[in-house]
């Protein structure tokens, strides 16, 4: 993907005096009385407004949080608690700047932070006048927000057609690099994990990557529909009957591509939904009417696990049972731990694979992890986001 890089025009000293426009993607969790209770997004941002300040910029940064109704502030919507914590991981003070798309007052050298974007009238719907408006604040745009790649607004699009120059922060140019290495230049074989409660959320994502990988495994809920459409019994499971035949598709394709859908010969079932409900091993074959798969089961996890030792190149995207409760957490971990001994390059993304790989402690052993939940889907889904696309634009001249 042929974009302008931030970190290029830092090194060619083109940003020094120069005032430049960071959209990052700070929109953190915080308790009932404003607390952030995960910073991670924060301490990502970090590094292009140290690497805007080091190239003796003047730094605007801004974000979204939450969903504040345009045109009308509100204290809870307000980017505060952000600029407090940045500024500790900075080690300087960062002013919060309101009202700000008239313009800011900012010198090389300087940072300040402008409040929650999404505050502006026109922001969500991309308005051209806002657009215009926000690219007279900057010589430089600066997209380092891939959470919201996916959203064609004034911040994330708009500005990067007016502005005079646009380009791809640190964060979002390592995203690009990363999905390039996994998708459209992946070491063989390619092998996919795509799970999740229901097929139809993920369909789309399903058939695209049926096209290019060279395993699909598929786990939660949308193995249960895999499983009825190869004629398994999963008793009570969840699953989408009315998709059987899009599953049964996308296992046609794959096999006309000499490729594969591991359909699981052995599960973890439970009578009930719960964290204390016990679990039973059984074959695939053997499920009975008034049991719920829950996880897959240790032979069926071991196989994947020699898969996953074997691959090329990893994409991640679901743990494979319920993982939150122990006793159908091993199919998840035996996994998690198979694709962190692999050799394999390997890209995980989407909140509940996160959250998988915090509870195993294997992010250092992650090729990439992805920060955009909604986005990182879309690129698998095989669309073109339109941040993507405006700065390949931009970049053609």
């Amino acid at each position: 993907m042929n974009i302008l890089r931030f970190s290029d025009l830092c090194a060619q000293g083109r940003a020094r005096g120069q005032r430049v426009f960071i959209r990052a993607d700070l929109n953190v969790p915080q308790d009932d009385a404003g607390n952030i209770t995960e910073d991670t997004r924060v301490r990502a941002s970090v590094p292009c407004i140290r690497m805007a300040l080091d190239a003796g910029a003047a730094v605007m940064v801004t974000s979204h949080l939450g969903r504040p109704t345009e045109g009308e502030f509100k204290p809870e919507d307000s980017l505060a608690p952000v600029a407090k914590r940045l500024g500790e991981l900075l080690g300087r003070e960062v002013p919060l700047k309101r009202d700000w798309v008239a313009g800011v007052d900012v010198k090389p050298g300087e940072v300040v932070l402008l409040e929650n974007c999404r505050v502006n009238k026109g922001e969500k719907k991309n308005s051209p006048e806002l657009a215009q408006k926000l690219a007279q604040l900057c010589d430089i745009y600066v997209n380092d927000a891939f959470g919201t790649a996916h959203r064609a607004e004034a911040t994330t699009y708009g500005i990067a057609q007016y502005a005079k120059v646009a380009c791809a922060g640190p964060l979002l140019a390592a995203e690009i690099d990363a999905i390039t290495k996994a998708l459209a230049q992946p070491k063989r074989p390619l092998v996919a994990i795509v799970a999740g409660s229901k097929v139809s959320t993920k369909l789309t994502i399903l058939q695209s990557l049926a096209k290019n990988v060279d395993q699909l495994v598929v786990g939660g809920g949308i193995a249960n529909t895999f499983m009825l459409a190869a004629g398994l019994p999963i008793g009570k499971s969840l699953a989408e009957a009315d998709l059987l035949g899009d599953a049964k598709a996308v296992i046609e394709a794959m096999k006309a591509r000499g490729a594969a859908v591991p359909i699981p010969t052995d599960v973890v079932v439970a009578k009930t939904f719960a964290a204390d409900a016990p679990a039973t091993v059984k074959a695939a074959k053997d499920v009975a009417p008034d049991d719920m798969i829950l996880d897959i089961g240790p032979e069926t996890a071991k196989q994947l696990a020699q898969q996953l030792k074997a691959a090329g190149t990893i994409v991640w995207n679901g743990p494979v049972g319920v993982f939150e409760f122990d006793a159908f957490a091993h199919g998840t971990e035996t996994v998690a731990r198979a694709i962190a001994q692999s050799d394999a390059f390997s890209i995980a993304g989407g909140g509940d694979t996160l959250a998988a790989i915090a509870k195993y402690g294997i992010e250092k052993d992650i090729g990439y992890i992805s920060t955009g939940g909604g986005a990182f889907l879309e690129v698998l889904e095989g669309k073109q986001l339109p941040a993507f696309e405006i700065l390949e634009k931009r970049a053609k001249g």
